[in-house]
């Protein structure tokens, strides 16, 4: 199992994809969520609570929690890659008992999940803190607070990127996979908020858990005033942990049992 991890570990790095995913989690840490802070959240459109209140620190993070589909998007690139370019069927000729290489594919995922996650906490903190000392102002909430909330955000990170691997092995068409990913959350989730009823699902689909994790209720009440609509009430941090973590697991077994039960080509 040991080496087979090492493998793939290898085949992750001979391709352009950790630097891509590094660039990623620059970007959107230090780049977009360190520029919305310079700006200001009282100064959008319309405009939110600033970084001196607890409800603008945790705003903004939880704007940061949409940028989830970048490592949903590359665990779908990397699996589709697999039956793209057929290397999954010399990986399993190299070794048959596919539950081990599929593990160990898990394994890789998760931990480059986990290096985006830490990437992307550790640049939006310090932009964050750097922001706050050139403006001149008291963040809202403790420092501690902050971070704990960033890792947070960092290990949901961890969850997208297995469900984008749960979606790819599924689908197993890279564009399909990479349109449905991409599609399901930076559309398709903010436009079922819009629609009073199914707007209620909001709390236990993955967006929903991740923004129970920073309490960003920003959007959802939001969208809830634009259209008329009952509030959405979100799950408590903790069962929002939770549901995410159910989601990971289902799509670990997403990705372990479909392959074992098909034929590795297209």
């Amino acid at each position: 199992m040991k080496n087979l991890v090492k493998a793939e570990i290898r085949r992750l790095l001979a391709t352009r994809v950790p630097g891509g995913l590094l660039l990623a989690a620059v970007l959107s840490g230090a780049g977009l969520f360190g520029a919305m802070a310079l700006v200001g959240p009282e100064n959008f459109d319309p405009p939110m609570p600033g970084l001196d209140t607890g409800a603008g620190i945790r705003g903004l993070l939880g704007l940061l929690g949409y940028t989830a589909f970048v490592p949903a998007a590359v665990g779908a690139l990397a699996v589709t890659s697999e039956h793209r370019h057929r290397t999954a069927a010399v990986t399993f000729l190299f070794e048959p008992r596919r539950g081990r290489v599929l593990a160990a594919k898990l394994v890789t995922y998760g931990a480059a999940g986990l290096a985006y996650g830490l990437v992307l906490a550790g640049t939006a903190a310090g932009a964050l803190f750097a922001v706050a000392a050139v403006r001149g102002i008291s963040l809202g909430l403790p420092a501690a607070t902050v971070l704990a909330l960033l890792a947070r955000i960092g290990l949901a990170m961890v969850v997208y990127l297995l469900l984008g691997v749960g979606v790819g092995a599924l689908l197993r068409n890279q564009v399909t996979a990479l349109c449905v990913v991409i599609g399901y959350l930076y559309l398709g989730e903010p436009l079922l908020l819009m629609i009073p009823g199914v707007n209620a699902l909001y709390p236990v689909l993955p967006g929903g858990a991740t923004a129970a994790l920073t309490d960003f209720t920003y959007l959802a009440d939001a969208i809830s005033d634009e259209v008329g609509g009952t509030a959405v009430r979100l799950l408590s941090p903790a069962a929002g942990a939770l549901l995410l973590a159910g989601y990971a697991l289902a799509a670990a077994l997403i990705a372990v049992v479909l392959p074992m039960r098909r034929d590795v080509t297209l």
